[in-house]
């Protein structure tokens, strides 16, 4: 009899230690701080997309100014000269495709492009009042899209292991984020969504 509860007091330290060693494994994903060196900033390179507004100045021929907003094609329309792609380009890339391709029409060959509006999507996922896509207007930080998507769902939502999933040509990088600190007060860098990143935010392991 002895032999069969000391049988069962093993089976159940066993299964506690199972479950002491996943939760150690939960509260030890390796975490990122909020200031992750250079992909926790705006990105320093503006490149234009589909919705942006530019205006587009020609300074010997100021008829010719005009605002245009970039098409879903990723195309705009100049006056006398055409359509030209501007989706995917700079602006400093843009007014060096307009003079290569119509400066021959100009008599001042300078053009200058510039930024009027953007919007950029970023998508906020998992334990969050209301996930889904956001639109940017302007840099923000994950923080802040993530209040943009409700706020964290406090009931669920591991506030210390909130991934930052993020594309670079053919490369995928994921951030793991701590807002614990932040969330209550203390100082910290903030960490600046990209267009197009991908904010999800786990939820807490828990045994029932």
């Amino acid at each position: 009899m002895s032999a069969f509860f000391l049988s069962l007091q093993s089976r159940f330290f066993f299964v506690l230690t199972v479950v002491c060693l996943l939760l150690v494994g939960c509260e030890t994903t390796p975490q990122a701080p909020l200031s992750a060196g250079i992909d926790a900033t705006p990105d320093p390179n503006v490149v234009l997309r589909e919705g942006d507004t530019v205006r587009v100045s020609f300074p010997g021929a100021a008829q010719l100014d005009a605002s245009q907003q970039i098409r879903r094609d990723g195309r705009i329309a100049l006056t006398t000269f055409g359509e030209v792609q501007a989706a995917g380009l700079t602006p400093a890339q843009l007014e060096k495709q307009i003079l290569e391709r119509f400066g021959k029409d100009l008599v001042t060959k300078e053009v200058t492009v510039a930024l009027l509006s953007a919007q950029y999507p970023v998508f906020v996922n998992g334990a969050v009042l209301r996930p889904g896509k956001i639109e940017a207007a302007r840099p923000i930080t994950a923080l802040e899209a993530i209040m943009e998507a409700g706020g964290f769902d406090y009931a669920k939502a591991n506030v210390k292991a909130v991934k930052i999933i993020r594309t670079e040509g053919d490369q995928v990088k994921t951030f793991i984020l701590n807002f614990k600190p932040v969330l209550e007060g203390k100082p910290t860098s903030p960490f600046y969504v990209r267009p197009s990143d991908i904010i999800f935010v786990p939820e807490r392991f828990t045994l029932f």
